[in-house]
């Protein structure tokens, strides 16, 4: 049984997060610098930025990324490895906002049905290719949309607590989405279905944020700064093999999110009232922050549909942003680890990246 935990949930999710890390997270930094540098003035090189982010960010191009990270990460041959890119774009694409769960399905089954006849013939070099797409393409057909429309499910849970009061709601939308966010969920994709802005859309990007920095900051006696980096700008998906091994290490990032939620909601009432795909992204390249500046200036048009008008951002939602964003998310996760450590719940070496 450890042979197989180890196997599907620990090595084929530490391989799925590097995938998505190198693909969707690093394109969609990418793409935000280009964006940005593009409000100075009409550029080449910046436009170019932009459409470098948006090939990586590419649903077929994150799937395949995926797919292949987790056949590398199963050490798989060649041949199923490079079969696995038709495979992950598939499930990613039919899976919508539960893709990557579709994909770490999906490409493990076709991964060890194309390790099962590899090199068996003498046509190898057809036989094993042809299992690996068509079986793992068949079940992304069959599978993928309905393992997304689960995954995807945990937004009926966020839009009922949008119509909660603020505290409570600040809360629950801070909580699931962090939760979401490291998950192999598309949390970016679930707020975009929903159209997350205003005070929940700011909840959402407090609960990433708590678990991004939480996990960077908590893990950094571990990690040093590669992880701080990785984890802080990237994603809090890299620790899901560590969660797997000791789920306690969660509960910091979790605690902290449920109190950093309705601070924002209800002390600095954050708004974030701009693309509502950066309520799901955190820190992740800033994101979550830009978006949440460029809704005070120019609220997007999701944003306006519920009413948001544009604002000149006082001193309020600037130390909000802050401290929401990065210092509690820090000082109060290091200081429940802190906690932890010393309870004995999270061992030196729990937290460490492989």
């Amino acid at each position: 049984m450890n042979k197989y935990v180890k196997r599907y949930l620990i090595d084929a999710l530490g391989g799925m997060a590097h995938g998505l890390f190198a693909s969707l997270l690093v394109g969609t930094i990418i793409k935000t610098l280009g964006q940005l540098l593009l409000r100075l003035g009409d550029n080449a090189a910046f436009q170019f930025l932009v459409d470098a982010g948006n090939f990586a960010t590419d649903a077929h191009v994150v799937g395949a990324a995926m797919a292949i990270a987790i056949g590398y990460a199963m050490n798989a041959p060649v041949l199923v490895l490079l079969s696995l890119a038709a495979v992950g774009s598939a499930s990613n694409v039919l899976g919508g906002a539960g893709g990557p769960l579709a994909v770490l399905v999906i490409a493990i089954v076709a991964t060890e049905l194309g390790c099962l006849v590899s090199k068996k013939t003498k046509v190898d070099i057809l036989v094993t290719p042809l299992v690996t797409i068509l079986s793992g393409t068949l079940l992304a057909v069959l599978c993928a949309k309905y393992i997304g429309l689960a995954a995807s499910s945990v937004g009926n849970l966020i839009m009922w607590a949008t119509n909660l009061h603020p505290f409570v709601m600040g809360i629950i939308v801070s909580v699931v989405v962090g939760i979401v966010l490291t998950l192999p969920i598309s949390s970016a994709a679930i707020c975009a279905a929903l159209g997350l802005t205003g005070l929940a859309g700011g909840a959402a990007v407090a609960g990433c944020c708590a678990n991004m920095i939480g996990f960077a900051v908590m893990s950094f006696r571990e990690n040093k700064w590669g992880g701080l980096v990785s984890q802080g700008l990237g994603t809090s998906m890299l620790q899901m093999p560590n969660i797997v091994k000791n789920v306690r290490i969660w509960i910091p990032v979790i605690l902290t999110s449920a109190i950093t939620g309705p601070i924002s909601t209800c002390l600095f009432k954050l708004q974030m009232n701009g693309a509502p795909v950066s309520s799901g992204m955190g820190t992740c390249g800033f994101v979550g922050q830009i978006g949440m500046i460029t809704g005070w200036f120019s609220p997007s048009d999701a944003a306006l549909a519920q009413g948001a008008t544009a604002i000149t951002p006082g001193a309020m939602e600037w130390i909000g942003l802050v401290l929401v964003s990065f210092v509690l998310p820090a000082v109060l996760s290091w200081a429940f680890g802190l906690l932890f450590r010393k309870i004995g719940w999270i061992k030196e070496g729990d937290l460490t990246l492989e």
